[in-house]
C-alpha cells in the first residue's frame, strides 16, 4: 500500500467561506498552470452535486474533465476521484474536510489517497501531487482571506 498524502492547515474565515471558496470560487485562485490546457483565460468549475463533475473550460469552450464529485456535505466535507491528466479509470481519491477552530478559523484537513491504482507509477505520481498542493494550496488560502494564512505553514503527513 502507498500511504496517502495529508495535509493540514488553518486559514481564518469560517468552514462555510473556505467550503465556498473550494467550491464555487475555485476558478479565482486555481493557476492556469495546474490545468490540462495551461491557458489563463479559462474558468474551472466544480458542480456542487454528488456526481458532478470536474473540470476547466477555456475561452474556445474546450472541456477537460479532471475528476467527479463522491462526497458533497457543505460546509463539512467534500471529496472527489480525481484524473487530472490521466484516464478516468485511474482516478484517485480526494476527500477535503472543513474543521472549525473559531467562528475566523478553518483547519483544513486534506488525504490524497488510492495511488496503488496506478500500478508501478503509483508512488511517482504521489510525490508529484504532493509538490503540486504545495504550491497550489497558498492561492486557496489567500483566496480566502487575502493573506498568507495564520502562520504559512501547510503540515503534511506520510511524506
Amino acid at each position: 500500500m502507498i500511504e496517502p498524502l495529508t495535509l493540514t492547515f488553518e486559514v481564518r474565515c469560517s468552514a462555510e467561506r473556505a467550503f465556498q471558496v473550494w467550491s464555487e470560487r475555485i476558478s479565482q485562485w486555481w493557476p492556469a498552470d495546474h490545468t490540462v490546457s495551461g491557458e489563463g483565460d479559462l474558468q474551472v468549475i466544480l458542480e456542487g452535486r454528488v456526481g458532478g463533475r470536474i473540470f476547466e473550460r477555456t475561452k474556445a469552450g474546450s472541456e477537460f474533465e479532471w475528476g467527479e464529485v463522491t462526497v458533497w456535505d457543505p460546509p463539512r466535507r467534500l471529496g472527489y476521484l480525481w484524473h487530472l491528466r490521466r484516464d478516468r479509470a485511474d482516478a484517485t481519491e480526494v476527500e477535503i474536510t472543513f474543521v472549525p477552530q473559531r467562528s475566523d478559523a478553518t483547519r483544513v484537513e486534506i488525504e490524497h489517497r488510492g495511488w496503488e491504482k496506478l500500478g508501478s507509477d503509483g508512488q511517482t505520481w504521489r510525490d508529484r501531487n504532493f509538490g503540486g498542493w504545495q504550491t497550489l494550496l497558498p492561492h486557496f488560502i489567500l483566496a480566502t482571506t487575502g493573506s498568507a494564512g495564520t502562520d504559512g505553514h501547510i503540515g503534511a503527513g506520510g511524506t
